[in-house]
C-alpha cells in the first residue's frame, strides 16, 4: 500500500494504483495533455472513498510507502486504463499502411475516395 498525496490530501491506495497514477501523470505532463482518473482509496480517517484526480502538466503528486496490513482497494479497471493511456502516450501507434484505400475501380469505394 502507498499514501498518495495530492492537493494537501493523503489517501491510501494499492501499490499498482500508486505506480500507475504517478507514471500516467508524468506522461500527461510530458505531452502537455490532461485527464481525470477516479481511484478507490482509504481516506485519512480510514473510510472508503472514491477520489477523482485531475492530472495535467501542473499536477503535484507524491506516492510514499506505508506498512499498512489492510487489503488494498480494488482499482483493477483504473490501473488498466492508466497503463494503456500511458503506453499510448509513450509509444504511440505508427500510422498504418495505405492498404485501407481502395485500389481499383472494381472496389465500390474507389470513386468515393478520389
Amino acid at each position: 500500500m502507498k499514501h498518495i498525496t495530492f492537493a494537501e490530501k493523503s489517501l491510501l491506495v494499492g501499490d499498482d494504483a500508486a505506480e500507475a497514477i504517478t507514471e500516467y501523470a508524468a506522461a500527461l505532463a510530458k505531452h502537455a495533455s490532461a485527464d481525470t482518473v477516479t481511484l478507490s482509496a482509504f481516506g485519512s480517517d480510514g473510510q472508503d472513498v472514491n477520489a477523482t484526480f485531475v492530472l495535467d502538466s501542473g499536477t503535484v503528486l507524491m506516492a510514499e510507502t506505508t506498512h499498512s496490513s489492510i487489503p488494498e482497494p480494488d482499482n483493477t479497471d483504473a490501473v488498466a486504463y492508466m497503463r494503456e493511456k500511458t503506453r499510448l502516450l509513450v509509444s504511440p501507434p505508427s500510422a498504418g499502411p495505405h492498404d485501407q484505400m481502395p485500389s481499383s475501380p472494381e472496389d465500390d469505394r474507389y470513386f468515393d475516395e478520389l
